[in-house]
């Protein structure tokens, strides 16, 4: 299992691997409104995702 970015709650970690994403470069071209219908997701988590997908970005460019 990966680490998933500080701030994801377990809850959503369970909602995330339910929908098959096991690792954060898999939610690179996944739509936040596409996660943020999974059962346990909350703001919080979205945010913390988003975040750490914006500075995967950074970092590769």
């Amino acid at each position: 299992m990966t680490e998933w970015p500080k701030g994801v709650a377990k809850p959503a970690i369970r909602a995330l691997n339910a929908a098959g994403y096991t690792q954060i470069e898999q939610l690179e071209k996944v739509d936040l409104s596409t996660l943020k219908n999974l059962h346990g997701m909350g703001p919080k988590a979205l945010a913390a995702i988003e975040a750490a997908l914006n500075e995967s970005r950074k970092h590769s460019e």
